[in-house]
C-alpha cells in the first residue's frame, strides 16, 4: 500500500528519537510514593514496637477491621488511594516543595496554603485522631494518614525545591535503568539493604542512639522535620556529581537514610502516645 501523500515520511533515526523517551518511560520505575512500602513499613514495625500497652490498644481498636490491623500494615495505604477520585484531593499531602533561592526557609502562607502539604496534613489528621468526639471510621483515616506522612516527611526529597519537584525531574541512571533521585531515595536505598522491612526495623532498632531530638517539644514538630530533610539535601550532598548513581553513593547515603527511618519511627510513636493517651 502506497505511503499517504498527505502525511510526511519520518525518517528512521527521527522515529528512533521519538520512541526513545517513550521506551524510557515504560522501562523505568514507579512514580515515587514516599519511601516506597517497604520503608513505610520499617517505620511502622519501628513505631509499634515503642508504643506502650495503652497506645498500642487503641491502635489495635482503630484498626481492628484493616486488612492488616497494625502499623505497618496501614502504612502505605495513603500512596494506594491517592489516586482513585475520591482521594485525589490529597495528593499534595505528601509533600512540601521550597524555593531554591531561600532555601530551606517555610512560609506556610507561600508552600502550604490553605494546608495543602505535608506540613498541614500532619497537624491536621493528628487534630483528628486525637478528638475523641471523631467517628471511629473518622479516628482511623487519620491514624492512617498520620502514619504515612510521619514517615514521609523524613525522606529529604519531600521537603525538597520547587524547581525540580524534589528531585522528581532530576534523573539519573541506576544499574543501567532510568531513575529520577526522588525515586532512588523513596525506594532503592532501602532496598539495597537486602533485608524484609520487619527484619530491617529490628536491625535498626539495635543501632547506635540518635542524636538528642528536640523537636517533640516544639509548638510545630513537623514543620521542624521538613526543614530537616530539606537541610538535609545540600549538607549531605545528596544530589550526586554525575547523573549516574554509584554502588558508593548507595553505600555512602544508606547510613542517613536510616537514620532517617529511624527518627520516623521515634517521632511517630511519641506522636501517637500523646494522640492516643486514656482520657484524664
Amino acid at each position: 500500500m502506497p505511503w499517504p501523500a498527505c502525511i510526511p515520511r519520518i525518517s528512521r533515526p527521527l522515529r528512533l528519537a521519538l520512541l526513545t523517551p517513550l521506551l524510557a518511560l515504560a522501562l523505568a520505575p514507579p512514580a515515587a510514593l514516599g519511601w516506597g512500602r517497604e520503608g513505610h513499613r520499617v517505620i511502622g514495625h519501628l513505631a509499634e514496637a515503642r508504643l506502650s500497652p495503652a497506645a498500642r490498644a487503641e491502635v489495635e481498636r482503630l484498626l481492628a477491621g484493616e486488612p492488616e490491623p497494625s502499623l505497618a500494615g496501614v502504612s502505605a495505604w495513603a500512596d494506594e488511594v491517592r489516586d482513585l477520585p475520591e482521594w485525589r484531593h490529597t495528593a499534595s499531602w505528601h509533600w512540601v516543595n521550597l524555593p531554591r533561592e531561600t532555601p530551606c526557609q517555610f512560609e506556610a502562607e507561600r508552600d502550604c496554603a490553605p494546608r495543602q502539604c505535608i506540613v498541614g496534613a500532619i497537624r491536621e489528621q493528628l487534630a483528628l485522631l486525637a478528638d475523641r468526639g471523631q467517628p471511629p471510621a473518622r479516628r482511623t483515616e487519620a491514624l492512617k494518614f498520620v502514619v504515612h506522612f510521619v514517615g514521609d516527611v523524613h525522606q529529604p526529597f519531600h521537603a525538597g525545591f520547587a524547581d525540580d519537584r524534589g528531585g522528581n525531574l532530576a534523573q539519573v541512571r541506576w544499574q543501567r535503568q532510568g531513575w529520577n533521585l526522588h525515586a532512588v531515595w523513596d525506594s532503592a536505598l532501602v532496598r539495597h539493604a537486602g533485608l524484609e522491612p520487619e527484619a530491617y526495623a529490628r536491625q535498626l532498632a539495635g543501632g547506635p542512639s540518635l542524636p538528642e531530638d528536640h523537636s517533640l517539644g516544639l509548638a510545630q514538630p513537623e514543620v521542624e522535620w521538613a526543614l530537616e530533610s530539606c537541610r538535609m539535601i545540600g549538607e549531605a550532598s545528596l544530589y550526586p556529581e554525575r547523573p549516574f548513581i554509584t554502588q558508593a553513593y548507595m553505600e555512602a547515603k544508606r547510613p542517613l537514610a536510616e537514620q532517617r527511618l529511624r527518627q520516623a519511627g521515634e517521632r511517630l510513636a511519641a506522636l501517637l502516645e500523646q494522640a492516643l493517651a486514656p482520657p484524664p
